[in-house]
Parts: structure tokens; C-alpha cells; sequence
């Protein structure tokens, strides 16, 4: 799971990125409002933390921008104003979640669990499910309208960036530089490859047609058979 903070308070900022990683979180980090945006928009990430009163861009504006250019990721926002109206302001933006300074760092890992669990489709059981398709987080397998599917590594990585974003399109280049990472020998030819195996493999359980081929882009989970 990939995690931007955006955050001026250098040692909270750098407190938070440690105990991230700690736990096991890729950690990428901005210290105002313009860096934060520009990251956000480009970067793939699974979670932005960020703080309300940031130079440059403050975060409720950050966050405005980035829903209305259709970036969903979930955003939990840091601020020092414990305040019905600073906490409406910050979830009528698009805000996920708000944690109030000071906090206590095991609750701040407790409301991430929970919304990766929220956004991402995870169970109460720590697996990744959507639809008829179940991902065990422990196996490389899938389950598939009751049937078990064998994945190896990079197809059960895949599929997993597919299901933690699911109905939204992917585009190639998001979903390389996601499973195989920008030091990877291989090149984009390598998605479509693979989302080939992995079709094959889902295609007796019924399964293959959640995966969409949006044309000219990358590909998106959606339950039906309606074609992009």
C-alpha cells in the first residue's frame, strides 16, 4: 500500500512517514499544499493523510481539486481545529475521515485500516472480494463462484490492484509501474500478457468477463457484460 502525507510540520511529517513504514506502507511525502497536488495527481497511491493548513494550497482546497479532476483517493485530513464546522467544511470537500492533533499514533494506524478496508473491498477476514471473485491475502488464489483458482505472484498481484480498484479504468502505464515498478526490465506489453493468463485462468469458474478492455487505455473490474 502506497501512502502520500502532506504535511509542513517537518517532525510530524517525518513521525508519521516512519511509523508507516514501519509498518510496512510505501511512503512518499510533500510539505505544502503544491507539491501535495502535483504528487497526488500523478502518483498512484492508495491513501493521501493530509493537513488542513498547508502553505501554498491549503488541504480543502487540495482535495477539491483533485475530486473534481475525478481523483477518488480516500484522504484522511489532519487539523488542529476540533470543530463541527471545520469538520463539515472538510468532508462536504470530499474529505474520507478527520483526525484531530495531537493523536495518538495507534489511532491514527486504526482509522487507515479502516479506510483501506472501506475503499479497497476488504473483509472483515483481511481478504480482497468483489462480486463472485474472492482474493485470500495469505494465497496466491483466487476463489471464483466457489472454485479455486491457482495465481502465480504476479497474476495474484494484478488482480489485486484490479480489485482494490474496482470500476475505476486503468490505465497501462498505472497498472506497470504499479505490479512490475519503474526498475522492471519488462515494458507495458507485459499488462496485456497477463491480463490474458488471468482471463484463461477465471474463464471455467464464469469469471473472465469482470475483466473490461477499455480501448486505447487499460482495463477496468466491473461486474456485468456491458463493454467500454
Amino acid at each position: 500500500m502506497r501512502v502520500l502525507v502532506v504535511e509542513d510540520d517537518h517532525n510530524l511529517r517525518e513521525a508519521i512517514a516512519s511509523v508507516l513504514e514501519d509498518e510496512q506502507y510505501e511512503v512518499d511525502a510533500a510539505d505544502n499544499g503544491h507539491d501535495g497536488l502535483l504528487s497526488a495527481e500523478h502518483g498512484i497511491y492508495d491513501l493521501l493523510i493530509l493537513d488542513i493548513m498547508l502553505p501554498g494550497i491549503d488541504g480543502i482546497t487540495l482535495i477539491r481539486t483533485l475530486r473534481r479532476k475525478g481523483i477518488f483517493t480516500p484522504a484522511l485530513c489532519l487539523t488542529a481545529r476540533d470543530t463541527v464546522e471545520a469538520r463539515v467544511q472538510g468532508l462536504d470537500a470530499g474529505a474520507d475521515d478527520y483526525l484531530v492533533k495531537p493523536f495518538a499514533i495507534n489511532e491514527l494506524l486504526a482509522r487507515i485500516r479502516a479506510l483501506l478496508r472501506r475503499s479497497k473491498g476488504f473483509g472483515v477476514g483481511g481478504e480482497l472480494a468483489y462480486g463472485a471473485i474472492t482474493l485470500a491475502v495469505s494465497e496466491y488464489e483466487a476463489v471464483c463462484n466457489g472454485q479455486t483458482v491457482k495465481l502465480t505472484s504476479k497474476e495474484y498481484e494484478l488482480l489485486s490492484y484490479l480489485v482494490q480498484n474496482k470500476e475505476q479504468i486503468l490505465k497501462r502505464d498505472q497498472i506497470f509501474n504499479r505490479v512490475w515498478g519503474l526498475d522492471s526490465d519488462a515494458n507495458e506489453t507485459a499488462v496485456d500478457l497477463y491480463i490474458h493468463y488471468i482471463r484463461k485462468k477465471l474463464m471455467p469458474s464464469g469469471c473472465d468477463h469482470y475483466i473490461h478492455t477499455v480501448r486505447g487505455v487499460g482495463y477496468m473490474l466491473k461486474a456485468g457484460d456491458d463493454h467500454v
